[in-house]
């Protein structure tokens, strides 16, 4: 039975504690102790995501080597609000404090706007002392409209599914059936598949296509000892080969798959048409309501190729609070300054991708 946001108490915090007076919600860092209830509060918040959990914390410190401040409003022994930050700290990049950095979804995550007011002033105030470039939240809906912001570029794309897998089928497409059957056609098998390596591998080919940095393999491996069954990869084969694979994240009654790709042969197989159905499929079997196939830039093949899934997409708003920039940052691989790494990084041998790839990948954020 998940517990109510309000309920969600601190038993042994100290009598005159800020927190036990019922004035302001105090603002506190989160220890190991505190784990817990913080995840009591995101599974009871609803506007929490999966990327407002604490294991985030861990995966961004042990998994990609940054610093994560993760600041949560406490009132009377109750969490009211959580606010998830990672310090990035990039000779390349410059230097930011982001909410969530490396996820889809961020910000502040509260049940009452007291709790909200006091975690982004506590957020300011830590990018002000950090002498970061900006404070970034990633969020679902508009908060600062005096705010610089993205609000035209990324889109997410979630659609409820429907018990019966063939009633999710038919919504499709007509073309992108088409796509599917023809995977179904040449054998495609998806399972899923406890073998990293094997995930790694058509992963780090994929992305090496897109002319994308890989992210290390301890990455993955933090978010599998992190997340546990929570944290899932699919593997699709042919004749007996993997040459796609997909690691979802599973929240309350949502599926989010997260990290996908497929080597030079799935294209010809239609293995990622292929992977997806199986997973929505499977989803909605297990009782999973809503596929979010997560974030995309307007005007790429993933947002094409979600679009094809007749997936409705809805605005993300990336607001920042300027520190030591003058403007908000451009980092998309859509910029002209970075076409030349990325088309010359498409040329480099996979092996020396995955050498030097996540050395690059854990600075994008």
């Amino acid at each position: 039975m998940i517990a109510s946001a309000e309920s969600i108490r601190r038993d042994d915090a100290p009598v005159g504690d800020a927190a036990m007076t019922g004035g302001e919600p105090a603002v506190s860092e989160l220890t190991p102790e505190v784990a817990a209830r913080w995840d009591e509060f995101v599974e009871a918040c609803p506007e929490a995501t999966f990327f407002h959990r604490a294991g985030w914390k861990r995966v961004l410190e042990h998994g990609l080597g940054h610093d994560a401040p993760f600041l949560y409003a406490e009132r009377d022994g109750a969490i009211e609000g959580v606010l998830p930050l990672g310090h990035i700290n990039s000779l390349l990049f410059g230097r930011s404090l982001v909410s969530t950095p490396f996820c889809v979804y961020g910000g502040v995550a509260a049940v009452t706007e007291s709790a909200r007011t006091a975690l982004e002033d506590a957020a300011i105030a830590r990018a002000e002392a950090l002498g970061v470039d900006h404070l970034e939240l990633r969020l679902r809906e508009c908060r600062h409209e005096d705010w610089p912001a993205r609000r035209d570029r990324y889109v997410t794309f979630r659609q409820p599914l429907d018990p019966d897998p063939d009633a999710n089928y038919q919504r499709i497409r007509r073309k992108q059936r088409a796509m599917i059957r023809k995977g179904i056609d040449k054998g495609l098998e998806a399972h899923v598949d406890d073998d990293l390596d094997r995930f790694y591998d058509v992963f780090a080919e994929s992305v090496r296509n897109l002319g994308t940095p890989v992210f290390p393999k301890r990455y993955f491996r933090t978010l599998k000892d992190v997340f546990g069954d929570a944290c899932e990869i699919v593997c699709v084969r042919h004749e007996g080969r993997v040459i796609a694979g997909v690691l979802s994240f599973y929240f309350r009654d949502e599926i989010l798959p997260y990290h996908g790709g497929g080597s030079a042969a799935a294209r010809g197989l239609y293995a990622n048409d292929f992977m997806y159905w199986s997973l929505m499929r499977r989803a909605a079997e297990s009782g999973v309501r809503i596929f979010d196939y997560g974030r995309s830039k307007i005007g790429t093949g993933s947002y094409d190729f979600k679009r094809h899934w007749d997936f409705t997409p809805e605005p993300l708003h990336h607001e920042y609070h300027l520190v030591r920039a003058k403007e908000i940052p451009d980092l998309s691989p859509m910029n002209p300054k970075y076409r030349f790494f990325i088309n010359n990084w498409r040329r480099l041998p996979v092996p020396v991708t995955r050498a030097i790839g996540p050395m690059l990948a854990r600075n994008l954020g």
